[in-house]
């Protein structure tokens, strides 16, 4: 057999696994310079940082992976009791949501009875939905009931469903936020 294939045929890893001492492929048989060289995408992150994933109302814990103020990878935190450092395929390409070429990062707006979109700032966006709420709770404020009889204080303009991801903190605050405007159809998606 000529050296040149014979040398071929000692780099293909069943040769390597047959003639070493790794006879079942778990280790230096199965490695080949291209696959030892690789490097786990974590293992470049500055710092990591615990985070949910933002799918569904399971709320599978994460730890996201950061390098120079990037997301380099998101994996299951197996410290959580929760999912136990599992995340289906949703969480697991959650990665991608982030860093998608595609991601939008201004807010898009349609006029009543337009017909395409405009791009706005989020201070713009923001003071309009503030300015809409306001303009709400003015129109459909109720101080007292019809016989003037029973004291209401409320709206039935505006009403909240949160999220199911939502934990109980920022449930605690929009129960406030909109305790506060007045409204009192104020419900959320916990499962949890």
């Amino acid at each position: 057999m000529p050296g040149g294939l014979r040398k071929l045929i000692a780099s293909w890893p069943a040769a390597r696994q047959l003639q070493g001492r790794d006879p079942l492929g778990l280790g230096a048989a199965a490695k080949s310079a291209h696959t030892d060289a690789l490097r786990a995408r974590t293992d470049a992150a500055d710092r990591v940082v615990g985070s949910v994933c933002p799918y569904c109302a399971v709320g599978c814990a994460q730890l996201i992976y950061v390098k120079d103020d990037k997301v380099t990878q998101i994996e299951g935190d197996p410290a959580s009791p929760v999912s136990r450092g599992r995340l289906c395929p949703k969480g697991s390409a959650s990665e991608q949501l982030v860093n998608s070429a595609t991601r939008e990062y201004k807010v898009k707006y349609r006029r009543p009875h337009g017909t395409r979109w405009e791009e706005l700032s989020l201070d713009q966006a923001m003071d309009m939905i503030a300015d809409r709420v306001i303009a709400t709770r003015d129109a459909t404020w109720e101080e007292r009931d019809e016989d003037k009889d029973v004291t209401l204080k409320r709206t039935l303009g505006f009403a909240h469903l949160g999220g199911a991801t939502l934990d109980n903190e920022e449930n605690y605050l929009l129960k406030k936020l909109y305790t506060a405007l007045g409204a009192i159809q104020i419900e959320n998606q916990a499962r949890i």
